[in-house]
């Protein structure tokens, strides 16, 4: 600095200068009280940040927890369902298995003829009476081909072999009846009898409408079943849908933990802070150097043209550092806001969680409720499946009926087809005994005759009287007050087939030996 006389000059000059630089100055003293104000708040907004991050994680675990007893609630239902739903699955088999079996027994009922003499009226028996239940009217009006037999039975095809009723009345006991029917009659019944598909079969004799109600009765409990069951059908599926719900609605941990994102804050506002410390200082200490300039020229002294030089130098490098000093501020101006909106949106996660709070409180009483009804449907099955399960023990008798019933049939053809041959083997023997019994008085009656053609004019008269009488003609005849048996006709093919459903030799032993 050199004393020149231009000192008059150059003041407005400095002065300008001086102006700018305590703006400037002011400017910055003001970024940075704000800076440091946000800075001061900033550690109390970290604070806040890191309880309400605590709580939301304590609350969120709490949730966790009890949406996994939610989830076991759930299990615990659907394996509750599963275990009813294998009881009737079990039931499910075992009635296609018992409907299978009394479907197989109708159709070879059904496959088995009756011949006409079985069951049509006959002269001295009806093998079948009549097929009604007990609780039936004798008398059924709508179904078909019903006949009436002497002793009030009505026979209809839709009646069950199990109330076939042998009564005293259905075996007739005037084996004339019928004599009077026409040839043409006898003509048509030759041709019924010898076309086999006109032939009623076994199936014809069971009621049919019996069966269709018990399976009705089957069908409809077994979809009650299956509404109870579906009452709760749906329980596990909501419960694991609402679970998923609010375990997807639960805030996200962040990839950085908050502690470590409010330590970067911290040490990232320090940097800046220190920055914008040394500008200031920097933008004193120019202030300073012209305000110390202006009192020195203002004493007279004159400053070359060098320093004024760096003093303007000086004087317009203050924007940077402004513009420096600005960029700071508003660095600390954005850190303070990323701890202002932690701040909320850790409020928001805390208020939202309250929100899954309530609705867990909502839920565990929704899952009382299922479990009740769930203990409900529960005692409800096991009562549909008891019910069901004496069902299955009625198709079971059923079938068990219908066997014996097939059997008692096939017993019956073989039995008739071994009483025939004994009546064919009697009859026989009578045959053959009045036969012989006829020679034997022809022959008696010719001895005798030769005797008295030699002997008896030389005899006395009154003399055994009884040397004159024929010899005693005999007959066979049945015992008083019985009649012929008058048996079914039955084709010999018939016979072999009922000896091979219940299996044996086809030998049927007529004699002593078969009663």
């Amino acid at each position: 600095m050199e004393t020149k006389g231009i000192g008059s000059a150059e003041q407005p000059h400095l002065v300008s200068l001086v102006l700018q630089s305590k703006k400037a100055l002011q400017h910055g003293e003001q970024l940075c009280f704000r800076a440091q104000s946000q800075y001061n708040a900033s550690a109390q907004e970290t604070i806040e940040v890191l309880a309400l991050d605590a709580k939301v994680r304590w609350i969120a675990e709490a949730i966790v927890e009890q949406l996994k007893l939610a989830a076991s609630v759930a299990k615990c239902i659907e394996e509750k369902r599963a275990a009813l739903a294998k009881q009737v699955k079990s039931w499910d088999v075992s009635r296609t298995k018992h409907t299978d079996s009394l479907e197989d027994i109708l159709e070879s009922l059904g496959g088995q003829v009756v011949p006409p003499d079985f069951h049509e009226t006959s002269a001295d028996s009806s093998l079948f009476g009549s097929q009604h239940s007990d609780d039936e009217e004798d008398v059924i009006i709508g179904l078909p081909a019903q006949r009436r037999y002497s002793n009030g039975g009505v026979l209809s095809p839709g009646s069950s072999p199990s109330s076939t009723l042998r009564r005293p009345g259905s075996i007739l006991q005037d084996k004339g009846k019928g004599k009077g029917k026409s040839n043409n009659a006898e003509e048509r019944k030759k041709m019924a009898k010898a076309d086999r598909a006109k032939w009623k079969t076994l199936r014809d004799f069971v009621d049919d409408r019996a069966i269709e109600e018990i399976l009705e009765t089957v069908e409809n409990d077994r979809n009650t079943l299956e509404d109870i069951l579906n009452k709760t059908a749906d329980y596990p599926s909501s419960l694991r849908n609402t679970i998923a719900s609010l375990r997807e609605s639960l805030p996200t941990p962040p990839q950085i933990p908050i502690l470590t994102q409010m330590q970067d804050i911290l040490i990232a506002e320090d940097t800046v802070i220190a920055s914008m410390a040394e500008r200031l200082e920097s933008l004193a200490g120019h202030y300073d150097g012209m305000a110390a300039a202006l009192k020195d020229s203002e004493a007279g002294e004159v400053f070359a043209d060098e320093d004024l030089e760096n003093m303007n130098r000086d004087t317009e490098e203050l924007p940077v550092i402004m513009g420096e000093l600005d960029e700071s501020a508003n660095e600390i101006k954005d850190y303070f806001q990323r701890l202002i909106d932690s701040r909320k949106a850790a409020q928001q996660n805390v208020d939202h969680l309250s929100r899954v709070l309530n609705d867990l409180d909502e839920l565990g009483d929704i899952m009382g409720e299922m479990l009740a009804t769930q203990n409900t449907v529960e005692f409800q099955c096991e009562e549909a499946l008891t019910s069901l399960q004496q069902h299955l023990e009625t198709l079971d008798h059923l079938h068990e009926r219908y066997v014996l019933y097939q059997t008692a049939f096939n017993k019956l053809v073989l039995e008739i087809a071994r009483r025939r041959q004994y009546k064919e083997a009697a009859e026989n023997i009578v045959h053959g005994m009045m036969s012989q019994l006829e020679i034997m008085s022809e022959e008696e009656a010719q001895v005798r005759k030769h005797f008295n053609a030699e002997y008896g004019g030389h005899l006395p008269e009154d003399i055994c009287l009884c040397i004159g009488n024929e010899p005693t003609r005999w007959d066979v005849s049945p015992f008083s007050g019985d009649v012929r048996e008058t048996l079914p006709e039955i084709a010999p093919d018939l016979i072999v087939e009922a000896r091979e459903r219940i299996g044996g030799t086809l030998d049927i032993a007529v004699g002593p030996e078969s009663l």
